[in-house]
């Protein structure tokens, strides 16, 4: 790594011309006014100055967050502050007390905000909770007593309910009912998403895991999606596609913390303040979701965040702690669970059922495997053909579901409602349709393969649609129909070979086994194998359960599901959607050996700024061509000796108030150092000390000092250092670009999508694949679902006379077409030019992330 980037180097300068610049380099690191060397500006300007440049950046849209800019800028911030408050007791007198209870406000600002988010998101969950119960049970009927009230409220106490009528005594017509219910249910969710806030749809998680990694996102954590999520989430699990609210209550959870945090100086404009408020708006988000506040805190720790201070992990569990009790007060569903499915087991397991807990942990990974895969092309063909139809996929997803799955009696109801059956034990009052019938065994059996098959297919398809869709509740309702099959299958296996020495060890007055004990491990297997995460989802299932003997075959089960599931590629789902959505996101969980030393990864044609002689006209020609984010300062073009960087925000918005200071000629020469400056500097990035009182607004002035808006030391390494070094780098540090330099010059530049790109290439090498065959099969697929849209309007049309037209015509769209609303609709997978070569990383790539170095 370069000398630039340690602040104790001694390498001594190569030119007499350079020892200025290089002993400030070496040294900026280091307190400016610890060495009283640089006279502060005027704070009010500096303070309105950094303020206006930090507002810009807020509305930059798919930029990425330089962390180390950010952690220097807050560090000159307190530094400011501490000299403020130096003496303050001396010049003030008697507001001196004031000013102490204004600090005692600033360090505790951080637990209100996380008692407020909390309390928010425990309101939330509550109101979600009851509204998703309600319209789910609406589509089968209604209650006589009061119509606002669900099955179960209506039904309260009582062994047979006379309150809870279905719509009809006619079950073709209670079957028409409920599919004209789904269909206004998820017409009315799309079309609220689609009019409102694009990003309100899917699960949000792999986008969060981004933005807390420092991805900018334009209005993903708004109110706006925060207000449209909450209410189309209801709408979307009512109508009974295959998706879950447990995913999606992550989005709107970190969406709380992020719009109450505005409200709040010390995080409006400190990023990484913010993503510590946000990672634990993430943890309160599963916390609620499965009443599970270490859970929560766990799947935040292991899933969410890429940097988890000992800090954080305090605030995260506060803040889980506070929804969860609210949740708890809120008492949504009467009977003190916190959430439908939760269930206490009282009975011990068998050694020998470790078989059978091993079989679930199987089919745990390759359930995983196979839904990941064919949903990830399912997402492409949707991307592809299906943008402009959001509206239109989504209410015929539902109008498909709700025909396929109401003749299954565990298809029919909600999923949360689903798992409270299946997770059951059969002795005492509960028998959901003669689930724990013995003579209704084998057509229990036939039914829930019949509901996990089709389930999984309705999850592929129905995962990635434009309404607010998880994936968690989904696949582990999957899990625990195939759970609860195994176990009426062990169930039986053991009443029909009792004195068997396999079944030894059970007790002869005792149920040996309990089927709803495999439901629960088989929906812990299917969360684990979509997630691929361990820890996290065993003690969830411990806190939904709070049966200490489960612990161990929990651990079995998802030890094996992550074994197997690790065979078939690394990364959940999650982390699936983030390489397809094309975002710049460097995996911690992943570990690479290249070989390579970065020369071979990085940008070689760069656009740089020489210090000194390019005049006004000529940088902002630049500016409009070049679509770079940064831009490196040499000394000049032909040595490439490194200066500094200089960001493209601030670069726009030094000539942007130099022109408002006076008229400034086109000719003006721009000078990003000072010829004779020999002062001690400190990063300039981190809050640009920059005020316009030098320069002279008058018609004659022919030169615009820029230099102390530059980085002078940004980070620089050797063309010979190791990629997985840089990646490191990137991992822990997270600039937004790193310079690569040799002997002083300038020689490249890397940045996250340069690293994303190799390393597809050589995956890419060593695994090569031929998708013509996939693309012409997606091809046909859509041909067919064209014509068969193209007769279906034609048929309408006919019959309405003309007066309805579905089809879009050269004048305009047709009635179920529409514009591409979703920004991440626009953005492709980082994927290499050609799959048998490995290049330098300098070729023209179609993702975001280019255009931001």
């Amino acid at each position: 790594m370069s000398s630039r980037t340690n602040s104790f180097s001694s390498q001594q300068p190569r030119r007499p011309s350079l020892p200025n610049r290089r002993i400030s380099r070496r040294l900026s690191a280091l307190s400016s006014a610890e060495h009283g060397r640089i006279e502060a500006p005027t704070g009010n300007t500096e303070h309105e100055l950094t303020e206006e440049i930090e507002e810009i950046k807020r509305y930059e849209d798919f930029t990425t967050i330089d962390w180390v800019q950010d952690a220097a800028r807050e560090q000159l911030r307190r530094r400011a502050r501490r000299k403020e408050n130096a003496g303050f007791f001396e010049r003030d007198g008697s507001l001196g007390w004031r000013r102490k209870l204004k600090d005692t406000y600033d360090a505790g600002q951080a637990w209100i905000v996380v008692t407020l988010v909390g309390a928010a998101i425990g309101l939330n969950a509550a109101f979600l909770n009851i509204v998703t119960e309600w319209l789910s049970d609406v589509k089968l009927g209604y209650c006589k007593t009061a119509f606002y009230l669900n099955e179960d409220f209506c039904c309260w106490g009582e062994d047979t309910c006379d309150e809870w009528h279905r719509w009809t005594h006619i079950g073709l017509i209670n079957y028409l009912l409920y599919f004209i219910f789904s269909i206004i249910f998820a017409l009315t969710s799309a079309s609220l998403v689609k009019a409102y806030a694009p990003y309100a749809a899917g699960s949000g998680i792999s986008e969060i895991k981004c933005i807390i990694a420092g991805f900018v996102m334009k209005g993903f954590l708004g109110f706006w999606t925060l207000l449209i999520k909450s209410i189309c989430l209801p709408l979307a699990i009512a109508s009974g596609l295959s998706v879950g609210k447990e995913g999606p209550s992550v989005h709107y959870a970190v969406c709380t913390g992020n719009v109450i945090s505005r409200f709040f100086d010390k995080y409006k404009r400190n990023a990484a303040k913010t993503r510590e408020i946000l990672t634990a708006c993430a943890a309160a988000g599963v916390a609620v979701a499965f009443g599970s506040p270490i859970g929560g805190v766990l799947f935040s720790l292991e899933e969410m965040s890429s940097y988890f201070p000992l800090k954080t992990m305090w605030r995260s569990y506060f803040c889980a702690l506070v929804a969860t009790a609210v949740l708890a007060a809120m008492n949504p569903f009467r009977t003190g669970q916190l959430v439908m499915f939760e269930v206490r087991y009282d009975r011990s397991w068998h050694f020998f059922e470790s078989l059978f807990f091993i079989f679930i942990g199987i089919f745990g990974g390759l359930y995983g495997a196979f839904v990941m895969k064919w949903n990830l092309r399912a997402q492409a063909f949707r991307k592809k053909y299906l943008a402009k139809y959001a509206v239109l996929e989504a209410t015929l997803l539902a109008a498909g579901t709700a025909l396929i799955c109401y003749p299954n009696m565990f298809l029919r109801i909600d999923m949360t409602e689903e798992m409270e059956k299946l997770f059951l034990e059969c002795e005492g009052p509960h028998d959901y349709d003669g689930l724990c019938d013995t003579k209704n065994r084998w057509t229990m059996v036939l039914s829930l393969l019949f509901a996990t098959v089709v389930r999984t297919l309705l999850v592929i398809i129905s995962y990635g649609c434009k309404v607010p869709a998880g994936i968690f509740v989904p696949s582990m309702a999957i899990g625990a129909s195939f759970g609860r099959m195994v176990g009426i299958l062990v169930q039986a296996m053991h009443e029909a070979f009792p004195h068997a020495k396999f079944f030894a060890t059970c007790e002869p007055d005792v149920p040996c086994i309990t089927p709803g004990t495999y439901a629960f491990l088989g929906a812990a297997a299917a969360l684990s194998g979509i997630m691929h995460i361990t820890v996290s989802v065993v003690v969830i299932m411990f806190e939904l359960t709070g049966a200490l003997t489960y612990i161990l075959p929990t651990m079995i089960v998802v030890g094996v599901t992550k074994a197997v599931s690790e065979r078939f590629g690394k990364g959940g789902i999650a982390d699936r959607m983030i390489w397809f959505n094309g975002f710049p996101f460097l995996n911690n969980k992943e570990e690479h050996t290249f070989g390579v030393p970065v020369s071979q990864v990085m940008t070689s044609e760069i656009t740089s700024l020489p210090s000194v002689g390019l005049n006004l006209r000529s940088l902002e020609h630049l500016l409009a061509q070049s679509k770079f984010q940064g831009f490196p300062i040499l000394e000049d073009l032909t040595s490439k000796n490194l200066i500094g960087y200089i960001g493209r925000t601030e670069l726009h918005y030094a000539i942007g108030r130099a022109k408002k200071e006076g008229f400034i000629s086109p000719n003006a020469k721009c000078f990003f150092r000072p010829p004779d400056s020999t002062a001690l500097q400190t990063p300039s990035a981190a809050a640009p000390p920059i005020t316009f009182d030098a320069i002279e607004s008058s018609t004659s002035q022919q030169t615009i000092d820029l230099s102390r808006f530059i980085d002078p030391t940004p980070l620089a390494v050797h063309p010979r250092l190791p990629l997985e070094t840089v990646m490191d780098l990137f991992k822990k540090m997270g600039p937004r670009a790193i310079i690569v330099e040799y002997r002083g010059r300038v020689a490249g530049l890397v940045t996250v999508k340069d690293c994303l790109k190799f390393q597809f290439k050589v995956e890419a090498h060593e695994t090569p694949h031929d998708s013509s065959t996939l693309m012409e099969r997606q091809e046909k697929l859509w041909g067919m679902m064209n014509s068969t849209a193209n007769w279906v309007a034609d048929q309408v049309m006919s019959v309405s006379g003309g007066r309805v037209k579905l089809k879009g015509t050269s004048r305009g769209p047709g009635l179920l077409e529409g514009q591409v609303r979703d920004p991440r609709d626009m953005l492709e997978p980082i994927r290499p030019e050609s799959p048998h070569a490995i290049l330098d990383g300098t070729g023209d790539d179609g993702g975001v992330e280019l255009r931001n170095r």
